[in-house]
């Protein structure tokens, strides 16, 4: 017993004389606490020397020695970088970091927990390498370092983590291909590798991990046939290996070599053959994915001895041969009383759409069966499936009205029939899906109106009821529906005017009305649809101009074509830079074309009375003489250069002109930045005037609004293309070759641009504008001088 007591007391003084103590402990947690933001330092409040280290907050300690066993800052928003300190809590067993902020990388120091048993930094932003120091924890059971940036390949070294239950490294940037020293984690019962960048073939020895029950190596890019491996883990319960580049059959023994899986997703990959039939042995299975393959054969009719089945999802395969017989699965189906999801889309399914349908289980919430080659008419009793959310049956063959029992479904959130032989009337009941956020019955043959109750979907997203055979007008109802993003109603009868309400729908993306029998003004309100990008109205009878549409700056394509729209053609739309399709062919829209960047993507043809644009609209030029009312405004500045002549003398009169206006004119109030009346006022005036001189266009144009001006017009064009600004009647008053017009302009619209500053204090003075513009004056007579020498 003394000897005993004299080992504790050597024991004690080395620990004090190497500094491993409480102590110690407390110093590294200060440090780690002053790593974090300060703002986020406040959850941390109790970790202070004025408390027992032990009552900090998330801090357990042993009982015996007072030392830090488990440290616990669980999902506390806490940010920084994690830091070294942590490695001098040498008594650490657990370490749990998840759910924080923290950024940086992954200390080395971590290594020296010899103790750490279990370590969570999941869910932060730790970047770079895990450190290869981390392999010296050897007494680690799980490791959690998921939904971070984390880099590099998958270290050998992890092989020598031999006691590891659990490794989740899921969504990270982790490269390479596996370490066949996986294999030696024989103890591991979970393995997450998905959304990572992982590629290669599959080790063969993870076939060693036989006590494996979670395999998820999901959205990576390995290759090579299905892993021969994964046929030796009889204890997999989850194995996930979609959308991955795997090939080949899968063996006809597949459900007897796995009996115990769960959930098996084998989707978006690239495997050919049969489904095994020996799937259906697997009692315990209860979700299937093999969608997105290239399978073949027929479904398996035996699926419905699947007692617990809740997903079955085969879509976008080759499977089926356009027979009648190809739906004898979903008769055994019936007999899944909790099945959930059922997708057999986009295959090889054929014949009549079968009654037993009706009959699968009422929890059923997705059934897709679009894309395939399905004929006759929805059954009747389709209502039974009162859970369902999901309906698509688009791109078949289907006829008939839509069953009354449809009705019913008042859990509907999807319902796409389009692509099909529908007929009869758009019923009224779909008001009853006020859940719903998506129609879509395009391309069919709907007659009749428009419904009204439409407009009680408040939910509704997304309504295509294009393609069809309706009449009437649009119900103003429609614009009810606030949450509309996309509402494509062409390619129908309908008439009257576009609904003036329109512009409520401020969230809608896509509005398509075309090739209908529309026609009156276009709404002024559709300006106020902020958020569309798609604006398709050709084919009607539309009148007028071109409402206000200067704040749709995020279109991306409009077509107007084939409509009986007047007017001159808005210049804004030059200025729209995501603009990538403008079609205004066959209309009645006149004046000069705006100049637009790329002209292979404007359409104007078919319109007589337009002018100008560029050579490839291949259009009359427009007449040099100034509009009417053009001229009324300009008369009292062009007046005295009228008799003078041309070229040179014209844009010397030009300038002449400025400085009698400068020291004559007072052009009116200020709308810079908020100022009292000053000569600043007068000198911002004045810069305003000299730009609208030189370029032809005033502040009150159409082509001017919200943060776009006549100087930000102006000063984006200089200098490169101020002859693009430029008012062409300088242009075209005959200069001589070689007059360097250009630099001239330029050097003038300066002085303009420097007069109206947006502060006053930063405008040029009185004296400093007139100096500009008599040098200018000088510059251009000793310009002229050279070029008649």
């Amino acid at each position: 017993m003394k000897l005993f007591l004299l080992l504790s007391f050597i024991a004690l003084a080395l620990l004090e004389a190497y500094g491993f103590t409480a102590e110690t402990d407390m110093q590294a947690l200060l440090v780690f606490k002053s790593q974090i933001s300060e703002e986020k330092r406040a959850v941390l409040s109790s970790w202070n020397r004025s408390s027992h280290l032990c009552n900090w907050k998330g801090v357990t300690c042993g009982r015996r020695h007072k030392r830090v066993t488990h440290l616990n800052l669980e999902n506390l928003s806490l940010d920084g970088v994690i830091s070294p300190s942590i490695g001098n809590l040498s008594f650490l067993i657990s370490l749990d970091l998840n759910s924080n902020s923290f950024g940086g990388t992954i200390p080395q120091e971590v290594g020296n927990l010899f103790r750490l048993e279990y370590l969570d930094m999941g869910i932060n932003s730790l970047r770079e390498r895990v450190p290869n120091s981390l392999y010296n924890c050897s007494r680690l059971s799980s490791l959690r370092l998921d939904y971070n940036h984390l880099g590099g390949s998958v270290s050998s070294e992890i092989g020598s983590l031999t006691k590891l239950v659990h490794l989740n490294l899921f969504r990270n940037n982790l490269s390479g291909k596996l370490p066949a020293s996986l294999g030696n984690l024989t103890s591991l019962n979970q393995l997450t590798l998905s959304y990572n960048k992982l590629e290669g073939e599959i080790p063969g020895d993870l076939a060693k991990l036989t006590r494996i029950g979670d395999l998820q190596l999901v959205s990576n890019n390995f290759s090579g046939v299905f892993p021969p491996a994964i046929y030796n883990l009889s204890s997999l319960n989850y194995l996930g290996l979609a959308y991955n580049n795997f090939l080949g059959r899968l063996r006809p023994d597949f459900g007897i070599l796995l009996p115990n899986l769960i959930t098996c997703n084998l989707g978006r990959n690239y495997l050919t053959g049969v489904i095994p039939t020996t799937i259906t042995n697997i009692s315990t299975l209860q979700r299937l994915g093999m969608n997105e393959n290239s399978l073949t054969g027929s479904i398996p009719s035996t699926f419905g001895e699947i007692p617990n089945l809740k997903w079955l999802l085969l879509s976008f395969n080759s499977l089926g041969n356009y027979f009648s017989r190809d739906f004898e699965f979903l008769t055994s189906l019936t007999n899944c009383t909790q099945l959930e999801k059922l997708a057999v889309g986009w295959n090889r399914l054929g014949g009549d759409f079968p009654v037993d349908i009706s009959n699968l289980s009422s929890n059923l919430i997705a059934l897709e069966v679009g894309g395939n080659l399905i004929s006759g008419s929805i059954p009747h009793d389709i209502g039974n499936l009162i859970s369902l959310q999901t309906l698509t049956f688009d791109q078949n063959m289907l006829s008939g009205p839509l069953p009354t029992s449809l009705g019913k479904l008042l859990n509907l959130r999807v319902v796409s029939l389009s692509s099909n032989r529908l007929s009869g009337e758009v019923p009224s009941f779909i008001s009853n899906f006020t859940m719903l956020e998506t129609l879509d019955l395009a391309n069919n043959s709907f007659q009749g109106m428009v419904p009204p109750s439409l407009g009680k979907c408040s939910n509704l997203l997304h309504l295509r009821i294009d393609s069809n055979q309706l009449e009437g007008g649009i119900p103003r109802e429609i614009t009810q529906i606030q949450r509309l993003i996309l509402l494509d109603m062409s390619g129908n009868s309908l008439f009257g005017s576009l609904p003036e309400d329109i512009g409520k729908l401020e969230k809608l993306i896509t509005l398509a009305v075309a090739d209908n029998k529309l026609s009156g003004k276009l709404p002024q309100s559709i300006g106020k649809c902020l958020t569309m990008e798609y604006l398709y109205l050709e084919g009607n009878s539309f009148d007028g101009d071109v409402p206000d549409m200067k704040r749709l700056v995020g279109l991306e394509e409009v077509d107007l074509s084939k409509n009986n729209l007047s007017g001159s053609i808005p210049e804004y739309l030059a200025n729209f830079s995501k603009l990538q399709y403008l079609n205004l062919s066959f209309n009645k829209f006149n004046g000069k074309v705006p100049i637009f960047q790329n002209t292979s993507m404007v359409s104007v043809f078919g319109n007589k009375d337009l002018c100008g644009g560029d050579k490839e609209f291949q259009l009359t030029p427009c007449l040099t003489q100034e509009p009417l009312e053009e001229a009324k405004r300009s008369s009292h500045l062009k007046k005295i250069a009228a008799g003078v002549g041309v070229g040179v003398a014209f844009i010397l009169l030009m300038l002449f002109v400025a400085l009698i206006c400068f020291v004559s004119v007072n052009y009116g109030a200020e709308y810079g930045m908020g100022a009292q009346p000053s000569v600043h006022g007068d000198v911002y005036s004045f810069g305003v005037l000299l730009l609208e001189m030189f370029t032809g266009k005033r502040p009150s144009d159409e082509l001017f609004g919200g943060d776009f001006t006549l100087i930000s017009y102006t000063k984006s064009a200089l200098p490169e293309r101020v002859l693009d600004i430029a008012d062409k009647s300088i242009l075209d008053s005959g200069l001589r070759v070689g007059f360097p017009v250009a630099e001239c302009l330029a050097l003038v619209l300066n002085v303009g641009l420097m007069c109206g500053e947006e502060s006053p204090m930063n405008r040029l003075a009185t004296s400093e504008a007139a100096k500009e513009l008599v040098s200018i004056r000088e510059r251009f007579f000793k310009a002229t001088r050279t070029v008649r020498r």
